[in-house]
């Protein structure tokens, strides 16, 4: 039988830590290398070099840069995702349902579909575009920052109303001898204009009252300083 060899421990840790002088060099010539070309090339923000597009060359890299969405006005951004939610019902509920059901059923469904629609699509929407001054409250039926069952239903029922007078208005224009179609674009035009005047007059509702708290306290307040 062939004897194992034996290995002598203090032979193998001398030869495992031998300085390689010639790995040593090559790591000092690389370092240099780098801090050549570091010297050589500086780092730059014009996003042409960056990007390899030569048409960008005198455009920089700005963190700070308000994007194309932001320069929109509040109204026009608001007024547009509402309207185009109002078309979106119109054409999955009341389109897409009216030659199955009836009139009342159709006009049911559409309410109870564009208020979900609102509670989970477009108040979340106005929530994320909007700042530390809830400048999208003003655009809200119920602009409460927190999601509860009743806020739910409460759409529901407020935008089934609304669609109630959207078909009124369609009725009115139709004994007016205008008959019209009901299509996305007009339907959700007649949805935005009663929507909005609603949401007007409870704004301005919110607006008399806090002004009033505002005035009996300041009012209160100076009595007391007289006493």
């Amino acid at each position: 039988m062939s004897k194992k060899k034996k290995h002598n421990p203090e032979t193998t840790i001398t030869n495992y830590y031998d300085l390689k002088s010639d790995k040593v060099d090559e790591l000092v010539s690389a370092l240099k290398d780098g801090e050549s070309a570091k010297d050589a090339e500086p780092v730059t923000t014009n996003i042409g070099e960056i990007t390899g597009e030569a048409e960008q060359k005198d455009k920089h890299f700005d963190p700070y840069k308000i994007d194309k969405l932001s320069r929109i006005p509040v109204p026009v951004k608001a007024l547009f995702i509402k309207w185009w939610f109002c078309g979106v019902a119109c054409y999955f509920f009341m389109m897409a349902l009216g030659i199955n059901i009836d009139a009342l059923d159709q006009m049911v469904i559409t309410g109870i579909g564009l208020g979900i629609i609102v509670d989970i699509f477009v108040n979340p929407i106005y929530r994320f575009l909007e700042t530390d001054e809830r400048e999208y409250n003003a655009y809200m039926m119920f602009p409460f920052p927190f999601k509860a069952y009743w806020t739910f239903l409460a759409n529901m029922a407020y935008y089934l109303v609304v669609v109630t007078l959207v078909a009124f208005v369609y009725r009115f224009l139709h004994d007016a001898n205008m008959p019209v179609g009901v299509e996305p674009l007009l339907f959700a035009t007649f949805c935005l204009i009663i929507d909005m005047t609603f949401i007007g007059v409870k704004d301005l509702i919110v607006f008399v009252v806090k002004r009033g708290i505002s005035r009996s306290r300041g009012g209160g307040s100076s009595a007391g300083d007289e006493a």
